[in-house]
C-alpha cells in the first residue's frame, strides 16, 4: 500500500473551484484514495474563509490535519498569521515522514513552497517522489526546486471530483497501481465504483428529477389565464423549449456524476436537442452523460492538464451528442413523443369516460407496481411539453392524491385502532397541502380489503369524470390550487370531490365493520 500526504491551502482561484468547501475537497481526495488502496498518511491544510487573493493576516482560518485515528479534522477558527504557525508544525513532520520514508507521494493544492510548505517540499524534492497537485504558481515554484512533479495543472475549469481524480489516476499510474475512480457521492463509494457507465441509466430518475422543472411551466400557464399576467404567455413559450434543456442537463449529471463538467455537458447537448422534444433531450443528456465519462477517463490518461481535461470534457462532449440528436435522433425523438401523444388524445376521442375509467381504475396498481414513475409519469410530461397540463396528470390527482386524503381524513375522523389517527394525520395534511405522498394511505389499504377496493374504484370513478369533463391538470401542487392549473376548474372540483367523498365514506364503513367485528370477537 502507497502512502500519500496532501498539503496547501484553499487558494485564489481554487477558493472559488472547490477550495471554500475543504471538507468535501478532502473527502473527494480520500474517496478515490479508497479506490486505489492508498493510505493518506498526513494532512496539513489550511483553510480561509475568504480567497487567499483577498486574505488578510487577521482572516479567519482553520488547519485540516489527519488526526491518530487516521481521521479528517479541522482546528477551531483562529487568524490566518497564527494558523501559519500552527502549520509549519506539521510541515516539519510530514517532511520527517517523507524522509523515513513513511510517505511514497505528494498531493499539492496551492500550496505556500516558501514558507508554510517549504520543509515538506524540500525534503519531497530530496528523496525524489513524485508530485501531483494544482495551482499555476505554487507549482511553477516546486518545478523550481527540481522536484519531481508528474502531473500539474492550474485550478480553471476544475472541480473537487475531477482533481481527485486526476491526482490518483496520476500517481496509480506512476506506481503501475490498478484503479477505477469513484464515481458517486462518499456514502455510496463502495456501491458506485466505477464499472459500466450503462448502469448509470436510469430514465424514471431522470423523469422525476426534472419535474419541478414542469411544475413550474404549468405555474407559469396558470397565471397567464389571469388577464392581469397574460403577458406570462410568452414566457410559458420559452419555458417548454427550455424542457428538453433540463431533462438532458439532469441525464448527463446522473449518468456521468462528474457535478459541473457533467452539467454543462448536458446543457449544450439540451440546447441542440430542442427540436427532438423532451425525448431529444433525454437522449442528448444520456450521450452527453456517457461521453462525458469516456472522454474525461482519456483525457486523464493522456495526462492532459485539468483545465483542458474539463474543456474537452464538458465542451466536446456536449456538443458531439448534441449534433448526433440535431442532424440523427431529433427527427425520431419527435415522432416516438407526438406518437404517444396522440395515442392517449386517440384513447380520449374514442370514448372519454372510459378511458378516464380506465386510467382511474388502473393508477393505484401501477403505482403499487412500480409501473407510474417508470412509465406513467413520462407520459404525463410528455403531455404537459405542449400544453403545460395532461389528462394522466388530472388522473392522478384525482385518483391517487384526492383517494389517499379521503382514506386519511376517515382514519383521523374514526380510526380502527388507537394511534391509527396520528399515524394518518401528516399523510392528510401533506396530500392537501403538496399534492403528494399517497404512500400515506398504503398502510390502510394494505390491513383492510375493503378500504383497498375502495380505493381503486374512487380511483375509477374519478376518472371516469375526468373524462366526462375532458379535464387536463396536474399534481404535486398544493390541492386546492389544482382546479386553477387546469383546463376545466369547475370539473375537476367536481372529480376531485366525488373520489374523495367515496373513499372517505368507504374507509368510514370499513372501520366501523372491522371495529364490530372485534368488540364482537372479543364479547
Amino acid at each position: 500500500m502507497k502512502n500519500i500526504a496532501i498539503i496547501g491551502s484553499s487558494g485564489g482561484n481554487l477558493f472559488n473551484l472547490g477550495g471554500k468547501n475543504p471538507r468535501k475537497l478532502l473527502d473527494e481526495i480520500k474517496n478515490q484514495c479508497h479506490a486505489a488502496d492508498f493510505n493518506i498518511a498526513a494532512i496539513q491544510f489550511i483553510a480561509t474563509e475568504v480567497s487567499m487573493d483577498q486574505a488578510k493576516a487577521d482572516s479567519k482560518t482553520s488547519l485540516f490535519r489527519m488526526d491518530e485515528e487516521e481521521q479528517i479534522t479541522q482546528t477551531a477558527t483562529n487568524t490566518l498569521e497564527k494558523i501559519n504557525e500552527q502549520a509549519k508544525t506539521i510541515d516539519e513532520q510530514i517532511a520527517a515522514l517523507i524522509r523515513n520514508q513513511t510517505v511514497d507521494g505528494l498531493i499539492v493544492m496551492s500550496a505556500d513552497a516558501k514558507s508554510a510548505n517549504q520543509q515538506t517540499i524540500d525534503a519531497a524534492v530530496e528523496k525524489n517522489i513524485p508530485i501531483v497537485g494544482t495551482g499555476g504558481t505554487s507549482m511553477a515554484t516546486i518545478s523550481t526546486k527540481g522536484a519531481n512533479v508528474i502531473a500539474q495543472s492550474g485550478t480553471t475549469g476544475t472541480t473537487n471530483r475531477t482533481r481527485a481524480i486526476s491526482f490518483i489516476t496520476s500517481l496509480a499510474t506512476y506506481w503501475d497501481v490498478k484503479y477505477k475512480p469513484i464515481i458517486g457521492t462518499a456514502n455510496k463509494m463502495d456501491t458506485e465504483n466505477s464499472g459500466s457507465i450503462w448502469k448509470n441509466i436510469n430514465i424514471r430518475g431522470i423523469m422525476v428529477s426534472a419535474l419541478p422543472g414542469f411544475i413550474a411551466m404549468a405555474l407559469v400557464l396558470a397565471l397567464s389565464k389571469i388577464p392581469i399576467f397574460s403577458g406570462l404567455q410568452d414566457i410559458f413559450d420559452v419555458m417548454i423549449g427550455a424542457l428538453p434543456i433540463i431533462i438532458a442537463a439532469i441525464a448527463a449529471k446522473q449518468v456521468s456524476n462528474l457535478d459541473e463538467v457533467s452539467i454543462v455537458a448536458g446543457v449544450v447537448a439540451g440546447v441542440l436537442s430542442v427540436d427532438g422534444g423532451i425525448i431529444g433531450g433525454l437522449i442528448g443528456g444520456i450521450l452527453a452523460g456517457v461521453f462525458v465519462h469516456y472522454f474525461f477517463q482519456k483525457c486523464i490518461r493522456w495526462k492532459f492538464p485539468m483545465t483542458t481535461v474539463n474543456i474537452v470534457t464538458g465542451g466536446l462532449a456536449g456538443l458531439l451528442a448534441g449534433l448526433l440528436v440535431y442532424f440523427l435522433f431529433a427527427p425520431v425523438a419527435l415522432f416516438i413523443g407526438d406518437g404517444i401523444k396522440i395515442a392517449i388524445e386517440s384513447a380520449i376521442a374514442f370514448n372519454p369516460i372510459l378511458a378516464g375509467l380506465l386510467g382511474g381504475l388502473l393508477i393505484w396498481p401501477a403505482i403499487l407496481g412500480g409501473i407510474y414513475h417508470a412509465a406513467i409519469l413520462p407520459i404525463v410530461l410528455l403531455e404537459m411539453e405542449q400544453t403545460g397540463v395532461s389528462f394522466l396528470g388530472a388522473i392522478d390527482m384525482v385518483g391517487l392524491v384526492m383517494v389517499s386524503a379521503g382514506i386519511n381524513l376517515a382514519n383521523m375522523v374514526a380510526p380502527r385502532e388507537k394511534g391509527e389517527a396520528a399515524a394518518a394525520t401528516p399523510g392528510f395534511l401533506i396530500n392537501m397541502g403538496f399534492g403528494t405522498f399517497v404512500e400515506a394511505a398504503y398502510p390502510f389499504m394494505f390491513s383492510n380489503k375493503i378500504v383497498f377496493t375502495g380505493a381503486i374504484l374512487s380511483a375509477g370513478v374519478g376518472g371516469a369524470l375526468v373524462g366526462l369533463f375532458d379535464i387536463r391538470g396536474t399534481a404535486y401542487v398544493p390541492t386546492f390550487t389544482t382546479p386553477f392549473l387546469s383546463d376545466h376548474p369547475l370539473g375537476f372540483v367536481i372529480a376531485m370531490l366525488a373520489s374523495f367523498a367515496l373513499s372517505f365514506a368507504v374507509t368510514l364503513i370499513a372501520n366501523k365493520k372491522k371495529k364490530v367485528e372485534e368488540e364482537g370477537v372479543s364479547a
